[in-house]
C-alpha cells in the first residue's frame, strides 16, 4: 500500500466510497473487477451514480462557488442552504422555519448543495450520497474571506451613498470579523470532525473526495465535468 493509499483509507473506510487528497486520476483509469460486481462510487473520477451531491469546507473555501459551477456542468439544481438562512438584510430564519425550508429544497432526487449547518446536518446527510470536502490550508479562507469582505463593504458604501446612509456599515464589518473567527475555530475542528464522521454507520453511504488545494479542486471540477460541459469549437 502506497502512503497516498494508506492516507485515503484512513479518512474513510466501507464498499462504494472513497477518498482522496487532492489528485485527479489520470486519464484512462480502469480496474480489473469482474462485471458481474456492482462497481462502487468514485466520484474523484467520475461522477457516474453520484445523484445527490454535498460539498463541505470552512467559511471561506468557496464551497457555494463550487456547488453553483458542479450544478450548471451537470445540470442539476443548486441548492444553497445559506439562502434558505439568511434572509434581507442579513436577518436570520428561525431554526424550524431553516428546517421545513431544508427539507423542501432537498427532496429532489438530483441536487448539489453547500454547507456546513448541523442545524440541518441530519437532514442533508442521509440524502446526500457524494460529498466533495474543500479541506484548504487556513491562510487560503482567510485570503478569501478577506476579499469577499472589501467586495461586500463595497456594495454596502455604494448603496449607502444612493441613500445618504451608512446604517449597513458597521453590521457588515461585524459579520466580517465574525467569519474570521469562525474560520479560525472550524479549521482544527473539522479536520478531526468530518472524518469521524465518515466512518460512523449511517454515513457509510456517502462517497467522499477530499481536495486540498483550490488548484485541485480546478483539476478535479475539470475531469468530472468534462463530457458534461457544451462543446465551445476549441
Amino acid at each position: 500500500m502506497t502512503r497516498h493509499e494508506g492516507e485515503a483509507q484512513s479518512i474513510a473506510q466501507g464498499e462504494g466510497r472513497k477518498t482522496i487528497e487532492g489528485e485527479t486520476p489520470a486519464e484512462g483509469h480502469f480496474d480489473d473487477r469482474s462485471s458481474t460486481t456492482p462497481a462502487p462510487r468514485d466520484p474523484s473520477d467520475t461522477l457516474h451514480g453520484c445523484q445527490r451531491i454535498l460539498i463541505l469546507g470552512r467559511t471561506g473555501s468557496g464551497k457555494t462557488t463550487l456547488a453553483r459551477e458542479l450544478a450548471a456542468a451537470i445540470g442539476v439544481r443548486h441548492v444553497e442552504l445559506d439562502a434558505l438562512y439568511f434572509g434581507p438584510s442579513f436577518c436570520t430564519a428561525p431554526l424550524p422555519v431553516l428546517r421545513d425550508r431544508t427539507s423542501a429544497a432537498i427532496a429532489g432526487d438530483r441536487w448539489v448543495t453547500d454547507g456546513n449547518k448541523s442545524a440541518v446536518r441530519d437532514l442533508v446527510w442521509p440524502r446526500a450520497d457524494t460529498v466533495i470536502w474543500l479541506d484548504y490550508p487556513l491562510v487560503v479562507c482567510l485570503w478569501r474571506l478577506a476579499r469577499r469582505a472589501l467586495w461586500r463593504t463595497s456594495v454596502i458604501k455604494a448603496q449607502a451613498a444612493e441613500t445618504d446612509g451608512k446604517a449597513g456599515l458597521p453590521r457588515q464589518f461585524l459579520l466580517a470579523a465574525k467569519g474570521v473567527l469562525k474560520a479560525l475555530r472550524s479549521h482544527k475542528g473539522q479536520h478531526r470532525e468530518y472524518p469521524e464522521m465518515f466512518a460512523k454507520q449511517e454515513n457509510q453511504h456517502l462517497a467522499v473526495v477530499r481536495l486540498r488545494s483550490p488548484r485541485a479542486t480546478r483539476r478535479w471540477l475539470a475531469h468530472v465535468a468534462r463530457p458534461n460541459l457544451p462543446s465551445t469549437g476549441c
